[in-house]
């Protein structure tokens, strides 16, 4: 099986790069060129010659980066001012032989001991941030902090080089004061997790990942709880369609969803259930529903509960392969006590979405209740009712990892990276989707989805990896062709088959 990408700590990253030294025979220098290379060819594939940079570097290792990216510019015929930003005296190896081949080419460097050396930046300019990598350990002051928030004033494009300078990789940084705002930071090798927070988004900018050739053997044997999601690994799990196979095959779904002016959720999420390849779908819903289902989804079979308006049955589950609950049914009193029959009474595992888990957030004891393996979709502030606030992104993540362990369930936490985190305590990062998904409805279809696939037979995990994954690239391809301002939670149904053919489905 294809494996995820690997997010490994700044600590991993560093023994990754001195194994690869030790392993390859070369010089700390050496694998500073290599990423050089990688960076100088990266911004030659995106900027003219027209253009000129102005490279920002500090006393460390990064500052060394840049000086060995400021010299490959130089030498490709691009003009290339060099500031280094330092205190004190104090300059790393590498950085000095960096320096040393950088007043080679007989270009100057400007150093910036005071605010009245702060250059001149105009908007043409391309900013190369290369003043502090991951190695920083406390918050950035004096001269260097100035500096920081100097170049982020101006309106010039800054290009971080493997993190924007006083951004902390492994804890928050929300309390810093002084922090790149870079519109595309080169990472190399690994994204760090803060890349990952939205939180920091306002100083990560985009990101890519450069391969500097760091050891294959020491990066798969390495062990980490945090992964990022890939097409390849996506593509793997999905499981091929036997010739004579029947949709009996494919499992039988029950959804619970919808009450009197919110069914519209029912509609969204059945939809994306069939739309996900399961053999048979009922809906349950309130009796107001019966004919907008039967109209919108006519593949779909419908329990008609009681209740006119609400969802209120102890609805009979056994004979289902999957079964999802929450989205549009409200909290009402009557609604609490189906959620908790359900929860009482199911021995498999469950999708818990939207109101559902409102009612659970409502009544903390029941999440004892939940069964095991079961999964959890929360957005955001629902997630805060049923685990309790945090103040920052990296306490609600370990906040996330503690409750799927203790509760031993799978949650979905969405949002622009969606995080899967599962009872053994992994968690993986998805990167596909985009701003368009945020619309009302969107977390219905994805509901749907792990349903579907919940029902086909996928274990729990399996059916959250690729849900979350084909739910953005569904939302990628509708971008593609409608804009994300245009776009909404259907259009996300319409685009699943074309994602599921992505994936060789």
């Amino acid at each position: 099986m294809n494996l995820p990408l690997k997010i490994f700590s700044t600590q991993q990253i560093k023994d990754a790069d001195h194994f690869t030294i030790d392993a390859e025979g070369i010089l700390s220098i050496d694998l500073m060129e290599r990423a050089a290379l990688q960076c100088a060819h990266w911004l030659q594939q995106q900027f003219s010659k027209e253009k000129a940079f102005l490279i920002f570097c500090g006393p460390g290792n990064n500052g060394g980066d840049g000086l060995a990216i400021a010299r490959l510019l130089f030498l490709a015929g691009y003009t290339v001012r060099v500031f280094v930003l330092s205190e004190t005296e104090v300059f790393s190896e590498d950085f000095l032989e960096n320096k040393k081949r950088w007043q080679q080419t007989e270009q100057s460097i400007s150093y910036i001991t005071s605010e009245k050396d702060f250059p001149l930046i105009s908007k043409s300019d391309l900013i190369i941030d290369a003043v502090f990598g991951t190695g920083l350990r406390r918050q950035v002051d004096g001269v260097c902090a100035a500096c920081i928030n100097h170049i982020n004033a101006r309106s010039s494009k800054i290009i971080s080089i493997d993190i924007p300078s006083g951004l902390f990789a492994d804890t928050s940084s929300i309390k810093s004061s002084a922090i790149i705002k870079a519109a595309v930071t080169l990472s190399f090798q690994f994204p760090k997790l803060a890349f990952f927070f939205p939180e920091n988004a306002v100083w990560v900018g985009d990101w890519e990942i450069l391969d500097i050739g760091l050891n294959d053997q020491f990066i798969k044997d390495q062990p980490t709880n945090h992964y990022q999601l890939t097409k390849e690994l996506i593509t793997s799990l999905i499981k091929p369609r036997n010739k004579f196979s029947h949709k009996g095959n494919f499992g039988h779904a029950l959804l619970i969803a919808g009450s009197y002016g919110k069914m519209g959720a029912a509609v969204l999420a059945a939809k994306a259930c069939l739309r996900s390849g399961t053999g048979l779908l009922t809906v349950h819903i309130p009796s107001c529903g019966n004919e907008i289902i039967q109209t919108t989804n006519p593949e779909a079979m419908v329990s008609i509960d009681t209740n006119e308006k609400l969802i209120g049955n102890e609805v009979g589950f056994h004979r289902f392969s999957a079964v999802g609950i929450g989205p549009g049914i409200g909290t009402d009193e009557i609604t609490q006590k189906a959620v908790h029959f359900l929860l009482t009474f199911s021995e498999s595992p469950l999708v818990l979405d939207a109101d559902a888990l409102n009612i659970i957030s409502m009544h903390s004891d029941w999440l004892r209740l939940i069964p095991g393996n079961s999964i959890l979709t929360p957005h955001p502030k629902e997630f805060e009712r049923l685990a309790g606030t945090t103040t920052n992104d990296f306490e609600r993540h370990e906040l996330q990892i503690q409750l799927s362990k203790q509760y031993q369930v799978y949650i979905i936490l969405k949002g622009a990276h969606t995080c899967i985190s599962t009872p053994n305590g992994d968690c993986y990062f998805n990167t596909t989707g985009n701003p368009g998904m945020a619309k009302g409805g969107s977390g219905d279809v994805l509901t749907g989805i792990v349903t579907g696939l919940l029902a086909q037979g996928y274990t729990s995990l399996d059916a959250c990896l690729i849900s979350v994954f084909t739910h953005g690239l569904a939302g990628d391809l509708a971008k593609e062709q409608l804009g994300e301002t245009g776009m909404i939670a259907g259009d996300l149904c319409e685009y699943l088959p074309p994602a599921f053919m992505q994936l060789n489905y």
